[in-house]
């Protein structure tokens, strides 16, 4: 009973039983082992839950590879002029599996999507083509939102489909940092 004091009452001259003690609830000790077993297998419970979860569970596009790459784009030279303004699309054909397609959504954020239509293996017509805001694929003309990169016109009884691929875009300055 001495080692479950300390559950009676944080303070040693407080009588048994007070409302203030973790024993107040429980009166009597088996009451209370049944308490903290339930606890402690509670937070087992928890803990596995929370470390079973990984990266590897997440759905993955099985068209597209992914490249380890970091781009910088100085929005000082002319060649990058359409990414100053709103709206603004620019494809970089080095990069990724087909390009990367950079758009400005609204003058200061930045997006970077994979220029290869998502939703079939890469081939000759599978590089997105820009049409405004729009990625259009040339081989079953989806069309894809460079704000969302989701698909905007699925076709009916479709499946599965994939959104475009995004990469990170970090503005620094008057630069963009594109990178996977």
């Amino acid at each position: 009973m001495k080692f479950y004091s300390f559950l009676l009452n944080f303070n040693a001259n407080k009588k048994p039983y007070h409302k203030e003690g973790l024993l107040y609830k429980y009166k009597n000790l088996s009451d209370l082992t049944l308490f903290l077993k339930k606890k402690f297998w509670s937070s087992v419970f928890l803990g596995f839950l929370f470390s079973s979860c990984s990266s590897a569970d997440t759905l993955r596009n099985p068209y597209l590879a992914e490249y380890s790459f970091q781009f910088q784009i100085n929005l000082n030279l002319p060649e990058y002029d359409d990414l100053r303004f709103a709206g603004g699309t620019h494809l970089i054909p080095q990069l990724g599996n087909k390009g990367v397609l950079v758009f400005n959504l609204n003058g200061t954020d930045y997006f970077a999507w994979d220029a290869s239509c998502p939703n079939h293996k890469p081939s000759s017509c599978s590089q997105t083509q820009i049409i405004g805001v729009l990625a259009e694929c040339s081989c079953e003309e989806y069309q894809y939102s460079l704000a969302t990169g989701q698909l905007f016109n699925p076709p009916e009884n479709s499946g599965q489909m994939y959104p475009l691929l995004f990469y990170r875009a970090e503005t620094r300055g008057n630069s963009i940092i594109i990178s996977n």
